[in-house]
């Protein structure tokens, strides 16, 4: 089952980049694994796949130390300060970055390990009041300020599009990322380059690649639906 939803992820991934004229490796397919055994990530490791995101920091920290030592792995999910300290080494990317306090503690740990961390900063570009992330008018601030931290380097932008039946209802959201990273990058400041794009996940990653996503967030795709009675 698992392979059979993975190769149709992959050929809907490959067809909306060949829709938008890139090319398939421009854009990096997030396995979405929160709530999911082990054993399923394994599963879909021996498939291939080398990166995947996880919400919850003592879920990936667990799952870290299970799978093997060559995985990618991003923190997706709504970061807390108390919690960045268990993150630093484990994980690539940080997607979730929202204020300049977690930023802070973010680099506080990062100067006690001596190492960079890479972090997006997560946009709530279509105003959600239940979902976390900065207002648009608000990033290019936030990032010159982070900018100046020696041990964090800003790599883009992530958001978190509203579910809808229509993925073309997205369509404007996507492209206002891209706007907003077309903004940041002309202002050329100095340790950031917004040249990730994470938008995207499994009932609307097509539409976000066409606007020029490079990292698409799919979970429901690839490993079904979740229980969360398990959890």
């Amino acid at each position: 089952m698992l392979e059979k939803q993975l190769n149709e992820v992959e050929e809907r991934i490959s067809d909306a980049c060949r829709r938008s004229g890139r090319d398939r490796s421009e854009v990096t397919l997030i396995a979405v694994s929160k709530t999911k055994p082990v054993s399923m990530l394994q599963e879909v490791y021996d498939l291939g796949i080398r990166t995947f995101g996880e919400n919850k920091v003592q879920e990936m920290c667990d799952k870290y130390e299970a799978m093997p030592q060559d995985i990618k792995w991003h923190m997706i999910g709504h970061l807390q300060r108390n919690k960045a300290k268990y993150l630093i080494g484990k994980t690539t990317l940080i997607h979730s970055v929202d204020s300049v306090r977690l930023a802070e503690a973010i680099e506080k740990e990062a100067a006690k390990k001596n190492c960079v961390v890479d972090i997006l900063m997560e946009v709530n570009v279509a105003q959600e009041e239940s979902k976390f992330g900065l207002s648009t008018e608000e990033v290019l601030p936030m990032v010159e300020e982070i900018a100046e931290f020696p041990h964090i380097h800003i790599c883009g932008l992530m958001t978190i599009a509203p579910y809808v039946e229509n993925p073309e209802e997205n369509r404007e959201i996507f492209a206002g990322l891209r706007k907003l990273s077309v903004d940041i990058t002309n202002k050329n400041i100095d340790n950031v380059n917004v040249s990730i794009l994470s938008m995207g996940m499994t009932n609307d990653y097509e539409v976000a690649i066409e606007e020029g996503a490079t990292m698409v967030r799919v979970g429901t795709g690839i490993f079904g639906v979740r229980d969360y009675k398990n959890v």
